[in-house]
């Protein structure tokens, strides 16, 4: 079997946030510590430019050409969080060529794990509105990827960023073609996200939004993907699950509150390895945040350590948090089988 797959490109470092938690400090302690682990013996390759063609399914033409034309001219701030350099366009079309050339090879080399490393990073890109540090909306590429090119009828997108991917969320809002899960921390940046918002027209139901008061720690997160994401995985039966991974819900991490260590992001991924293996589909990771760089660079080896393992870790059962039965039980008039997660 082949070995996983991690993309990568040396434009990363060329996206120039200067003093700024999104920050090129983040991708050299990243393949720093890969590096000291010899790459945990997964393929490395540098990723292609995204193709326009991929960016265009999801984004509108003006607001690619405007990212461009802002990083021509040297850059500046798009927005009071988001700002761009002149290597930062360059950055962008290989941090979602990462994404879709994942895709490419999870579903046309018939890969079984691979990750996708790159910043800037892309859950909060709206189809025509950069925010929270986000150009181009990696995962939503890459989801349109799997859907458009490879013909996969449904993806699933689970999110565990601590800040909702308010992007991902909007551009799938009405498609029932992806089922985006996140869970997050509320009240957060971006302010969206209540459990609420379950899309709209055929995607109602497809949208599930998992907010968690802050201070949460492993034992919420852990059956929050357990007891919701894995039966939902379950019923929806996508043919690629992945994973917008964030490591900013870890208790060390200055942008937010939660209280998540890295035994809690290896317990999120090997629920969903297991899922992955269950359905009999691949799982690609898709890097988003993580700004204390010892919590992110533990929580990231740790997550890769166990997806890429030959055989899916054996762990202790997890335990039904409260706010996970309230969440099985809210979702079970359409998702029965996370109904039952409620018990």
């Amino acid at each position: 079997m082949a070995a996983p797959l991690l993309l990568r490109h040396p434009s990363s470092r060329e996206h120039d946030t200067g003093a700024h938690p999104e920050r090129v400090e983040r991708i050299v302690a990243i393949e720093r510590a890969l590096e000291e682990r010899d790459w945990l013996g997964w393929e490395m390759r540098e990723s292609p430019e995204a193709d326009r063609e991929a960016l265009l399914a999801v984004h509108a033409t003006s607001y690619v050409d405007a990212i461009a034309e802002a990083c021509a001219a040297g850059g500046g701030a798009l927005d009071v969080d988001t700002i761009v350099s002149a290597g930062s366009y360059d950055a962008g079309l290989h941090a979602a060529g990462g994404a879709v050339e994942l895709v490419d090879a999870l579903l046309g080399d018939g890969r079984r794990v691979g990750a996708s490393l790159h910043r800037p990073p892309g859950h909060h890109a709206l189809s025509s509105r950069a925010m929270g540090f986000c150009l181009f909306n990696n995962v939503a590429v890459a989801a349109r990827r799997a859907l458009d090119r490879w013909g996969a009828e449904r993806v699933l997108i689970i999110d565990w960023d601590v800040h909702h991917g308010n992007g991902t969320n909007d551009i799938f809002h009405a498609d029932p073609e992806v089922l985006f899960v996140s869970i997050h921390e509320s009240p957060l940046y971006p302010g969206t996200g209540p459990a609420s918002d379950r899309g709209s027209g055929p995607g109602e139901g497809f949208t599930v939004n998992l907010p968690v008061p802050g201070g949460s720690g492993d034992a919420v997160w852990c059956s929050l993907v357990e007891h919701v994401a894995v039966p939902l995985g379950l019923e929806y039966q996508p043919g690629i699950v992945l994973v917008s991974a964030g490591f900013d819900a870890h208790v060390r991490d200055p942008l937010a509150s939660c209280t998540v260590t890295r035994d809690g992001y290896e317990r999120m991924a090997a629920s969903l390895r297991a899922l992955a293996d269950d359905l009999g589909v691949p799982m690609g990771i898709v890097l988003e945040g993580g700004y204390d760089l010892v919590a992110l660079t533990e929580s990231l080896v740790g997550t890769l350590e166990v997806v890429g393992a030959e055989t899916a870790t054996e762990r202790p059962p997890v335990a039904l948090h409260p706010l996970a039965g309230e969440a099985a039980a809210r979702l079970g008039d359409r998702w029965p089988l996370v109904g039952a997660a409620a018990g």
